[in-house]
């Protein structure tokens, strides 16, 4: 027996044992393409030569130096890199191991940004149902995903949640998108009458909700009315791009195809590509600026903070999209994934939703098309399709609870930046077989 403790108690996992550009291969040779990055992570696949000579350089030459005591350079440089193509207003960058701790770093930064400004009666935070923001106990009360929440509601901090911009569901019939995304807006606002505007502190979404939804961007001119709103009632908007950002939707920060700014981005996953764990918080001047002017520092940290060796492998990793021209690679890709899927599954019958962006593509599976009518969650739907997957050599990324927290199956796509058009073949066809082996059961 296994002395790990594994995510599943009573799983056998097959042993990875090395990386070939998207693939992953296992202890007995066997191949995995891998179609969702692990977890949206891989964005450069699993053996790129100039990260792994950058990380060793870096480890060769110093290690870590704890934050404390120092800064170093490719936490200054990466830094630098990043700031210099974000939205704007984004002037500076808190490093944290991965996308719970920026988020936990990005809500503790929001309070404390009000207390410096002389408003401590701010301490509400407004999130959105079936969003995922983290696993730390501050991003799991700001998340509004029930299966996720439950069993530690009486350790979570109160959030108040409105509606997802979710249009396969939430939209009527009637309605227009930008109907719809006022709708939303006008929501949001009569929460925070609710609330009372001075005690609101940040309202949190994802520009394109990944796990929980899989792959679902809001409306046009949805967050723009958000950031409106933000505006008018002095809140600050954190954006967490941990899934969705650095690249994913072909786009460096996922806000940028929204056409807005935020006041804190949160971004992890395709930082590092996998290759080291970091994530990190990208802060406005002006909440810098009031912490540099108030208490003179951020009342938070971890041991790892702005660690060298993950600082040198994240920005190899950024330089490398860059360099390269990946970003329009994955647009490019991105349209043949969605010609493909769309022409292999836009009239499946249990295929109720195709949707995404980019390299980031999500299905929504249904007992009945017409209806909508989600799968009995005692099925397991998504779990036996993920196994299916993983017999037929193909990792992707299946979620349960889409529709309400409990009930609701989709499969999420989000391979590497990488991929010939063959992987995209190869993606769909096996894709094909995991989905129907699943649904002949």
């Amino acid at each position: 027996m296994s002395r790990v403790f594994h995510r599943h108690l009573t799983h056998a996992y097959p042993t990875a044992v090395a990386g070939d550009g998207p693939y992953l291969i296992d202890a007995e040779g066997k191949r995995y393409l891998d179609a969702c990055g692990g977890a949206a992570v891989s964005c450069l696949g699993h053996s790129d030569d100039a990260v792994r000579e950058a990380i060793t350089e870096q480890a060769a030459r110093m290690a870590y130096a704890h934050s404390a005591f120092f800064t170093s350079e490719p936490m200054e440089r990466l830094a630098d890199f990043l700031v210099e193509r974000a939205p704007a207003g984004l002037e500076s960058v808190y490093f944290v191991s991965g996308g719970s701790e920026a988020v936990e770093a990005a809500l503790k930064m929001a309070r404390q940004y009000f207390l410096e400004v002389g408003e401590p009666a701010r301490r509400h935070v407004i999130a959105r149902r079936q969003s995922y923001h983290g696993n730390t106990l501050g991003a799991l009360a700001t998340g509004g995903n029930a299966w996720r929440r439950r069993p530690f509601e009486p350790l979570l901090m109160e959030v108040s949640h409105v509606s997802p911009c979710y249009a396969y569901r939430g939209q009527r019939a009637d309605e227009t998108p930008m109907a719809y995304g006022e709708r939303l807006a006008a929501e949001l606002d009569a929460q925070i009458q609710r609330l009372g505007p001075q005690t609101v502190m940040a309202f949190v979404a994802e520009p394109v909700v990944g796990a929980t939804l899989g792959a679902v961007a809001a409306v046009p001119g949805y967050f723009r009315r958000v950031r409106e709103i933000c505006d008018r009632y002095r809140i600050l908007l954190i954006l967490d791009e941990v899934m969705c950002g650095m690249g994913r939707t072909g786009s460096l920060f996922a806000a940028e195809q929204e056409g807005i700014n935020a006041d804190l981005i949160t971004v992890a996953k395709g930082l590092g590509g996998g290759y080291q764990p970091i994530g990190a918080t990208l802060v406005s001047g002006r909440i810098r600026d009031a912490i540099a002017a108030g208490s003179g520092a951020f009342q938070h940290g971890h041991t790892y903070i702005g660690h060298a060796t993950a600082c040198a492998a994240a920005l190899a990793v950024q330089q490398a999209v860059e360099s390269r021209g990946l970003l329009s690679r994955v647009s490019t890709l991105g349209d043949g994934l969605e010609q493909r899927l769309r022409a292999r599954f836009g009239g499946h019958a249990h295929v109720g939703d195709i949707r995404g962006r980019g390299l980031f593509w999500g299905l929504e599976l249904v007992a009945d098309r017409d209806t909508k009518t989600p799968f009995a969650p005692e099925l397991r739907v998504n779990a036996r399709l993920k196994d299916a997957a993983m017999e037929a050599g193909l990792m992707c990324y299946p979620a349960g609870g889409t529709h309400d927290g409990r009930s609701g199956d989709h499969v999420l796509l989000a391979p590497p930046y990488i991929l010939a058009p063959e992987h995209l073949d190869e993606i769909v066809d096996k894709l094909e077989d995991a989905l129907e082996a699943t649904l002949a059961v």
